[in-house]
């Protein structure tokens, strides 16, 4: 038995569930999420332990699998829809800088163009831009939603975009993330000869 699989899930003030089927629909006060799980598991709500319960139907290898995944899915798509997530990004380097345009959002990162991504929908993104900025202030934007795997996604192709590269640390990272720097090459200042 999976230990994740057989742990139920408890369902909070504020959040409505109901399963129809296959389709799982959750609704709280940040959003709404409905997912269409595997048929080797089976998902129910017990309305006396004000519980969601995940069981699958076999012993099988693809069955025993599938039942902790499921079950976290469900507890992402609970938690997501009650506070919500959200992943914090920063643009370092000269002129770099992210604007919010409408349903587009436009990073400056060094290219002669500016690199647009349209925003999907449920996703939000806020643009934090310091009041002086000089070089070693960044420029910090916010990705977030109810859905986790959308913000962590759309979050990771704003930093695929630019990756830091090693020797300036230049581009688009993570807020916290340490970027391994590289020493360039040594100027000796004598001539050959």
């Amino acid at each position: 038995m999976s230990r994740i699989g057989k742990k139920a899930i408890p369902i909070p003030r504020g959040i409505k569930i109901s399963v129809s089927g296959q389709t799982v629909q959750v609704e709280g006060p940040v959003g709404k999420l409905s997912w269409t799980h595997r048929p080797e598991v089976t998902v129910r709500v017990d309305a006396a332990a004000n519980a969601v319960l995940v069981e699958r139907s076999s012993q099988e290898r693809l069955a025993r699998s599938l039942h902790g995944l499921t079950r976290s899915i469900i507890a992402n798509m609970i938690q997501g829809c009650l506070n919500g997530y959200s992943k914090s990004l920063e643009i370092y380097g000269v002129g770099y800088g992210v604007q919010a345009q409408g349903p587009k959002i436009a990073l400056s990162i060094g290219m002669s163009h500016p690199v647009l991504f349209d925003l999907p929908a449920g996703l939000e993104v806020e643009v934090k831009v310091p009041q002086a900025r000089g070089e070693t202030e960044p420029a910090r934007f916010t990705v977030s939603g109810p859905d986790k795997q959308l913000v962590g996604e759309f979050a990771a192709r704003f930093r695929r975009a630019r990756p830091p590269e090693p020797y300036k640390g230049k581009g688009v990272r993570y807020v916290g993330e340490r970027v391994r720097r590289k020493v360039g090459k040594a100027f000796t200042g004598t001539a050959g000869g």
